[in-house]
């Protein structure tokens, strides 16, 4: 059975890598334990100055396992330490990069938006597609892509469940830079080394001051988006959403 999540370190660049391909890298219990264990290792490894989160396969991240949504594993994807995926609300003191290739949608690009950076390689696809499955964007989606692009924009994204891609992302300010069709990695790897030439002190120093700006009330928007889970998730529509999404089926709505 593969590791769910690998970490490798060279060159003072830690590497990070959802590894479920052929579920697209959806977030099941196991990944999101092996992530929040993967960037705990990289927060302590005295090696690593920069990180990078990239995806497996042709995929970053799809969001979170639907399947094991309705086999009972949503707290443990959901609410675990770190809040989605063991990730999303970390308390990280060393740079992040995403790197995504072919899409990050639902959770995929909640998890992209808790990197400090994100490369994207031509093709990829932004997205949260939630409200099209029942339910909504939980893990901070919402609110974090309200602050890096349009508030506009971000909402009729969240609203209507559509994509964007990565020439209109990048445009839009929430993609650093784009890489060619297979490039990502690298691209990313490059970004990092650039910023790991730079003092370490410095860049700490200023990493945690952006953050502090980006993150200002979060815990409190957190607690919002968690305290209209409840009755969202218990509804038919949170049901008849996956499944189906897993028949390849228009949904029925009942709006309860």
């Amino acid at each position: 059975m593969t590791d769910p999540v690998t970490y490798e370190v060279a060159d003072g660049i830690a590497v990070i890598t959802l590894n479920r391909p052929e579920q697209r890298n959806s977030v099941n219990a196991a990944l999101a334990q092996a992530l929040r264990a993967a960037v705990t290792q990289f927060e302590k490894d005295a090696e690593a100055r920069v990180g990078v989160l990239t995806g497996a396969g042709r995929v970053f991240c799809s969001g979170m396992d639907l399947k094991a949504f309705l086999d009972g594993e949503g707290d443990g994807i959901l609410f675990g330490e770190n809040r989605f995926a063991g990730f999303v609300d970390t308390d990280r003191k060393k740079p992040l990069i995403a790197a995504v290739q072919g899409a990050a949608l639902a959770g995929g690009l909640e998890i992209a938006l808790a990197c400090d950076l994100i490369v994207a390689e031509e093709g990829a696809v932004f997205g949260l597609p939630e409200v099209r499955v029942g339910i909504f964007a939980l893990a901070g989606g919402p609110f974090r892509l309200a602050r890096r692009i349009s508030p506009a924009k971000a909402l009729e994204l969240a609203l209507t469940g559509g994509r964007m891609d990565a020439m209109e992302a990048h445009a839009l300010g929430l993609v650093n830079r784009v890489a060619a069709a297979g490039e990502g990695l690298a691209a990313a790897r490059a970004l990092a080394c650039e910023i790991a030439a730079n003092a370490p002190l410095g860049v700490a120093a200023t990493l945690a001051v952006v953050r502090a700006a980006m993150r200002q009330n979060e815990a409190d928007l957190f607690r919002l988006s968690e305290a209209m889970w409840p009755d969202v998730a218990a509804s038919n529509d949170a049901r008849e959403g996956p499944r189906a999404f897993a028949e390849k089926r228009a949904p029925h709505w009942t709006g309860d």
